[in-house]
């Protein structure tokens, strides 16, 4: 029911795209486009007309491969996948990479997953490319944080439970638990806490949260594989958070009691499977 690959594709309503008043990807240039959460579908107008263009596209590990096959046969794919505890690219010579490529003249198409300014270092290769005097467009795409849980029957804003959202990450650029954030103050700063790539230290920040003041007892939610086939829900409470084992990753956790509306809004049900622990 939601298999978007293999339905017939209509050529004529993605034909209106070649008519649309969209900018041009120039050769010399970068785009740092948004793919979404996962599914190839959740990619922007915009993104999706960038990619068409690309002369190259550079891409991280989370962008969907059916999503590239989107690309024309001529464009150079180049993987620079970043995954935490695994050997992965420097960010710096990914920066100096999309400058190198866009000075040979290169129409460049840099493929993040999410958001490119959403904990996705975007803003840094847009600042190298600045320094370098390379012209750069952003085209921002559906974060994990808003579209992945929207997939896992999780609204991250109700209004019978919140008027303010964190979103933080669960580490920092050497991979440990970030030192910046002011636990005891985020404990009790929102009734919903979202985290990026906080898996590996999940009980770490879990004892935080509690040792600030946040109640042991309030719903976790860790959707994992969001917006794709292999989209798995794992729900548990705070203080239960150190128990968990083996969770699939990439993942996005969720902290309050919004993930209570899955028992209703829990429509991805066709390819998703959940699993409550405890």
């Amino acid at each position: 029911m939601f298999d978007w690959i293999r339905k017939p594709r209509r050529r004529g309503h993605f034909a209106a795209l070649d008519n649309a008043d969209f900018p041009e990807l120039k050769p010399g240039t970068v785009w740092l486009v948004g793919a979404g959460p996962g599914g190839p579908g959740l990619v922007s107008l915009l993104g999706y007309h960038g990619i068409g263009q690309a002369d190259v596209i550079v891409h991280d590990a989370l962008v969907s491969q059916h999503l590239l096959n989107m690309a024309p046969r001529r464009t150079k794919l180049i993987f620079a996948g970043k995954r935490g505890g695994k050997p992965s690219p420097k960010q710096t010579d990914i920066s100096l990479q999309l400058v190198d490529l866009a000075k040979a003249g290169k129409r460049v198409l840099r493929l993040k997953g999410g958001d490119p300014y959403m904990f996705g270092r975007g803003g840094e290769e847009a600042a190298t490319l600045a320094r370098a005097g390379v012209p750069f467009r952003i085209v921002p795409g559906i974060s994990a944080g808003l579209g992945g849980l929207a997939y896992a029957g999780i609204p991250i804003t109700h209004r019978e439970n919140n008027q303010s959202v964190i979103f933080l990450t669960g580490h920092d650029e050497n991979g440990v638990v970030p030192l910046g954030v002011d636990w005891a103050t985020v404990a009790h700063a929102s009734p919903v806490i979202v985290m990026f790539m906080a898996v590996k230290h999940l009980g770490s920040i879990a004892e935080k949260l509690m040792a600030g003041g946040r109640s042991g007892s309030d719903r976790l939610a860790i959707v994992s594989n969001a917006a794709t086939p292999e989209q798995r829900v794992l729900e548990t409470t705070l203080n239960r958070a150190g128990e968990l084992t083996d969770i699939p990753t990439p993942a996005i956790v969720v902290l309050g009691p919004v993930s209570a509306h899955r028992e209703t809004l829990d429509w991805y049900i066709g390819q998703a499977r959940s699993h409550v622990f405890g």
